[in-house]
């Protein structure tokens, strides 16, 4: 199961352990079920603080559980957790055995004293990207409060289950058996769904706050250069966002960030992250802004009820896949209706789909897809492709992959629980047609999160893009912009990177030739 490569490195982390703990694998005899146990007798053998028995049948076959020697395993994996999930499992190891997480510390607190019994369930695939995040928030749950149980199952191997609950988007989280949330979520956004006393806590807490000089609204590429720029000045900046990482977390292959010849989105959100955190930057997720207003202080509103103070501000809030606008659009987001074909994708194994967008975006998932689907059927509007000619060449030589143009997506159709096809308007002859499909990854383009600053007097465009100019300033005095947010014409990672950079340095300029409130007050009280 395990090369050498990758034995040497869990090895190395293998040392980490500092309390015996126990392997159970449970297996029926299913065909996956020896790989599991070779997996499991790898990990074994690379430490004798590990021990590894059968424990028979369990609900889901094949499974591997883990605890601390002596205790009732509460983190279990159903089915094999490599691909993005062997870090979920490294990290289960880990703190099953005693090593310490890196999580704040008050909100470890904050989960031990949870009330009640939670057992949670996440339905995932072994190529989603968000996955993990979600599967590791949850592990670390069960592991640090003994009345939390958490298991991983992978849906490509329980399908008829994914069937019968119309799972068809992951992660898919369930607790105590009831639909409890789907998509990424955070560990601090688990928690506080949980616990709803914390939200306003926190609220409270970031009221009291100290204004900052720079304030970076948005933790994606745009924002943590800013934020790293600035705090090089050695001003007091924070950031604030929703996630850190942004819609690169989205991403998978990046092969077009300079001098890195091949990374993916987390992998590159890890490292962004890492290197804000280096510096003394107050970082602030799991806050979403909603408004933005100009006085003594510049103030930024979040939607929790709380409000941050800043001299300057730095927008740099991204985008977001454009949706199709048509309908049965919303009544089956998630429920064949997809805009992530590297998550949802092994969902849809053996089954026909479409994708709508002929860019970049819309052929490299119809690649994608090819390998796992049936069929994929490219909508394409326009007349011609906007993809690069070698992702068209590619994908046209695709036995299982067809491509129409002149094709206007007017409805998503569906039968109540999920999408079963749509249709669309063949714009050259204007002949409505028909597309049975299971799933619909829609690849449009994007839409910049903006909608927060229409009530403000901040100049937006007629796309809803934050105007700047070369220096990243905008109309008004102290507060600056970067990224896809922004009028910059090309929504790449390198450039929302430099863009950052050069909004923080134009941040600085702005402060050193502007008196603070502190130093008007002065000046106004020897005046006076």
């Amino acid at each position: 199961m395990l090369d050498a490569n990758l034995k040497q490195q869990l090895d190395t982390y293998l040392q980490k352990i500092v309390t015996p703990i126990e392997l159970s694998v449970s297996s029926n005899g299913e065909p996956k079920a020896p790989e599991l146990q070779e997996l499991a007798a790898e990990i074994a053998e690379l430490s004798s603080k590990i021990s590894l028995k059968e424990k028979g049948s369990a609900q889901r076959t094949p499974s591997l559980a883990i605890a601390a020697e002596g205790q009732s395993p509460r983190v279990s994996f159903a089915g094999i957790p490599m691909g993005h999930e062997f870090t979920s499992l490294v990290l289960a190891l880990l703190q099953a055995g005693g090593h310490p997480s890196k999580a704040e510390p008050e909100l470890i607190e904050q989960i031990r004293n949870l009330p009640g019994e939670y057992h949670f369930e996440t339905f995932i695939s072994l190529s989603c990207q968000n996955c993990p995040d979600v599967v590791q928030a949850l592990n670390l749950m069960a592991t640090i409060n003994p009345n939390i149980t958490h298991q991983m199952v992978d849906g490509a191997l329980f399908q008829d289950e994914v069937e019968e609950k119309q799972i068809m988007a992951v992660p898919s989280v369930y607790l105590n058996g009831e639909h409890f949330g789907q998509g990424r979520m955070t560990l601090n956004e688990i928690v506080n769904k949980l616990d709803t006393g914390g939200a306003e806590r926190k609220a409270a807490e970031l009221n009291e706050r100290e204004p900052y000089e720079v304030l970076v609204v948005g933790g994606g590429p745009a924002g943590a250069s800013a934020a790293i720029y600035a705090a090089r000045k050695g001003i007091r900046t924070g950031v604030v966002a929703e996630r850190f990482g942004g819609q690169v977390m989205d991403t998978v292959g990046i092969e077009n960030f300079i001098s890195v010849p091949y990374t993916e989105g987390p992998k590159l959100v890890a490292n962004l992250e890492q290197h804000v955190k280096d510096y003394d930057v107050d970082i602030v997720t799991e806050q979403k802004a909603s408004s933005l207003k100009q006085g003594e202080y510049i103030e930024i509103g979040l939607e929790s009820g709380a409000t941050l103070k800043t001299r300057s501000v730095i927008l740099a809030t991204g985008a977001r896949w454009k949706e199709m606008k048509v309908p049965g659009e919303q009544e089956y987001r998630g429920k064949g209706v997809a805009y992530c074909p590297h998550c949802d994708g092994p969902l849809f194994k053996g089954k026909k789909v479409a994708v709508i967008g002929g860019g970049n975006s819309g052929i490299e998932a119809a690649i994608d897809l090819a390998g796992i689907v049936e069929s994929v059927t490219v909508l394409e509007f326009g007349d011609t492709l906007k993809a690069d000619q070698v992702l068209q060449t590619k994908a046209r030589s695709m036995k299982n992959v067809e491509i129409i143009t002149h094709a206007m997506t007017t409805e998503v159709r569906g039968d109540g629980q999920k999408a079963v096809g749509l249709n669309y308007t063949d714009r050259s002859s204007g002949e409505s047609k028909q597309l049975d499909v299971a799933g619909i990854f829609v690849q449009i383009g994007l839409v910049p999160n903006t909608e927060w600053l229409k009530g403000s007097d901040l100049e937006l465009s007629r796309f809803g893009e934050i105007e700047i100019d070369n220096r990243g300033a905008t109309n008004m005095p102290g507060v600056f912009a970067a990224g896809d947010a922004t009028t910059v014409p090309y929504k790449q990672i390198i450039i929302a990177m430099g863009a950052g950079s050069t909004a923080a340095l134009s941040a600085f300029d702005h402060l050193i030739r502007t008196p603070s409130p502190e130093e008007r007050k002065q000046e106004a009280a020897a005046a006076g």
